[in-house]
């Protein structure tokens, strides 16, 4: 033999799968043990017979020229080649992986690139599911952000989305970014929420509660907004358009601004708030709105809007809903 290492390709260049995929064919592991066994040498009279599987054991390495006559195959030690093999794939798993790992970083330029708003054919741009949308949103404020704003419905945030923004939020704070954020007045119940509200205003973070319905809202550098489409927020649109960005930043978000109630993650919930919330939950009874819409603008579970119902009956000592708002139209009268 020569020495040299035979040329691998396909499938012994890949090697096992994931799966657990064999390395050799059930055909060619039979054909190799019946040439071993019949001395380890296959003629160029045989070589016409099985042509595929002796390939695949040329290609692995299992069979190789004979150094003295060309025409013939002889087999290989498998243990020379299965060391010889195993250390090629696992420079070339390592190399894989190692790329799997530097893709992103690689690519992120170009993504950035990709999705910048006067590349895009318009100026809107449709996303459709909660995982992309939080994506694209995560894309957009990587790209540096000098200001923030966001109307936030819907009550409390889950607390593992809570856990994965936090450490992107008090980045941008850090880097000089001026970030105001509408909560639901009963966010102010929730733990999680003010232990939030309380790391990010301490970094310098601005939070207020509303106790009235709002729609979601987004404003990054008063030149993108990011709106709702469905109702359910799986469909958003990504608007990149300057002077839409600042008309929804001045006639929506500052109005809701100035009409909500400073928030800096204390456990202590002010009266007004809750005196507010309770005027809310009326005018929209008395409007004929049912309870479970009711709690979903708001932010809230239809036990604690029960909740709220009943003190206040009991602290008006009425029995009907046309009572109590006539009762605390009264009260504000004469406040």
């Amino acid at each position: 033999m020569d020495g040299k290492e035979p040329k691998m390709s396909g499938r012994a260049q890949l090697g096992p799968t994931a799966g657990g995929t064999p390395a050799l064919s059930p055909e060619a592991r039979a054909l190799y043990l019946e040439i071993v066994r019949a001395g380890g040498r296959v003629s160029s009279e045989s070589r016409c017979h099985q042509p595929n599987t002796l390939t695949e054991l040329l290609e692995i390495g299992l069979l190789m020229p004979d150094a003295d006559e060309r025409s013939d195959l002889v087999a290989v030690d498998p243990a020379q080649l299965s060391a010889r093999l195993s250390g090629t794939w696992q420079r070339q798993a390592l190399d894989l992986l190692s790329r799997a790992v530097s893709l992103p970083v690689e690519l992120q330029e170009l993504s950035q690139e990709f999705h910048a708003p006067e590349k895009s054919s318009g100026a809107i741009e449709y996303v459709q599911g909660k995982v992309l949308i939080n994506q694209r949103i995560d894309q957009l404020m990587a790209a540096g952000v000098e200001e923030a704003l966001a109307l936030q419905p819907g009550g409390p945030r889950p607390p593992e989305l809570l856990a994965s923004m936090i450490e992107r939020d008090l980045d941008a704070l850090n880097s000089g970014t001026a970030m105001r954020t509408i909560y639901h007045a009963s966010t102010r119940y929730h733990q999680p929420t003010r232990d939030y509200v309380a790391r990010l205003a301490k970094a310098g973070g601005q939070f207020r509660t509303l106790d009235e319905p709002y729609t979601r809202l987004i404003v990054i550098n008063r030149r993108a907004a990011v709106i709702p489409v469905a109702d359910d927020m799986t469909l958003a649109a990504f608007i990149f358009e300057p002077v839409i960005a600042n008309y929804l930043a001045e006639e929506v978000f500052e109005p809701s601004w100035n009409r909500a109630l400073e928030f800096d993650g204390n456990r202590a919930v002010p009266q007004q708030v809750v005196s507010r919330l309770r005027q809310t939950i009326i005018d929209l009874l008395l409007a004929g709105i049912n309870h479970r819409v009711i709690a979903r603008r708001l932010g809230i579970s239809e036990r604690t809007l029960a909740r709220h119902i009943a003190e206040m009956r009991e602290d008006y000592n009425v029995e009907s809903l046309f009572q109590l708002g006539y009762a605390l139209a009264r009260a504000s009268e004469h406040s």
